[in-house]
């Protein structure tokens, strides 16, 4: 496939989603054998899709089993998902880079306006602890475009962050703490604070750190620690190269070229563009794996095209990276 497809798919228009998303369908059917074998298993083959709502949409847990590649290519790298001991891991196998800098660039932008405008402040010891996360990779890129001598990494020098978002603050800077969430509140338990020129953005994950609690409760004792009307959330995982932001609330928005569907609970091909079910994400920045991927967590699709994440599947594996269950 051309590169110009970078252009077509991160140009986008709302109105073009559909007919993209068909011509990538039929690309990766092409040139990804495992896919292709499952799409004639379940009967969705080109001829049988004529509609967003007929592409068939591949099981996550094929990250763990196999090698997820559209066309042959030597890998570049790949991104690691994180487990416990014995666990199978995700594993996205990554043929140009570019693409998933393309994507968390101007998705970041399309939220959040210029990069250069932010200081980001990267809170993610878990992560920075193994190799391959595809979150430390997006978080040191925004770190680095930022330009902001201040923007750093930070692991468990708690009294050095909170010097840092105090300075920042008394000089009204734009700040982004990007942490996950077992960090956040051991920094919400030690540190209170008033924060008015900062956004602070949870990406979900105890790490077997914490006892699991709803995101509701984590935002509101962040909310009570630092002084701040909302909490940021991120939708992300090793399987996607493109993420979901919320401001508020839980509600997320995906940007232009990344959309969700929802699948029954009981019938998964039966594809719904709204209400209550299991989250199905489409993402065109997936090019070189697969951009339909029907995840594990349940959720409510809202007719705008925003969702929320209700929790896990009962049964599906647990993920390093997976949100809070309710």
């Amino acid at each position: 496939m051309p590169l110009q497809w970078n252009h077509k798919i991160f140009g986008l228009k709302k109105v073009d989603f559909e007919k993209t998303a068909l011509e990538v369908f039929r690309f990766q059917y092409e040139n990804n054998p495992l896919y292709a074998d499952y799409a004639k298993k379940v009967n969705k083959t080109p001829d049988q899709v004529t509609a967003l709502i007929d592409i068939p949409f591949m099981p996550i847990r094929f990250f763990k089993s196999h090698e997820i590649k559209t066309t042959t290519f030597n890998t570049e790298l790949f991104f690691e998902s994180s487990g416990t001991t014995g666990t199978l891991n995700s594993r996205h196998f990554i043929k140009d880079i570019s693409l998933y800098e393309e994507s968390f660039l101007k998705g970041f932008e399309q939220f959040y306006g210029k990069i250069s405008d932010w200081c980001i402040i990267g809170l993610l010891p878990s992560y920075l602890e193994r190799k391959n996360a595809s979150l430390v990779y997006m978080v040191q890129k925004l770190i680095d475009e930022s330009k902001n001598s201040e923007s750093d990494f930070y692991l468990d020098d708690f009294e050095k962050l909170v010097t840092t978002l105090k300075a920042l603050e008394k000089k009204r800077k734009k700040t982004m703490l990007i942490g996950v969430t077992f960090a956040l509140l051991d920094l919400a338990e030690k540190f209170r604070f008033q924060l008015q020129h900062t956004v602070v953005m949870e990406t979900g994950g105890m790490k077997g750190r914490r006892k699991e609690i709803i995101r509701e409760e984590v935002h509101q004792v962040l909310k009570e620690a630092w002084g701040l009307q909302s909490i940021h959330s991120e939708y992300g995982m090793t399987e996607l190269l493109s993420q979901a932001y919320s401001v508020g609330e839980g509600i997320f928005v995906p940007p232009v070229w990344m959309r969700i569907l929802i699948r029954d609970d009981e019938d998964p091909f039966f594809i719904k563009q709204e209400g209550s079910g299991i989250i199905n994400v489409i993402d065109l920045a997936n090019l070189y794996s697969c951009s339909f991927i029907a995840t594990d967590d349940a959720g409510i699709l809202n007719a705008n095209g925003s969702f929320e994440v209700r929790g896990r599947v009962d049964g599906s594996d647990l993920r390093g990276c997976s949100l809070m269950t309710i």
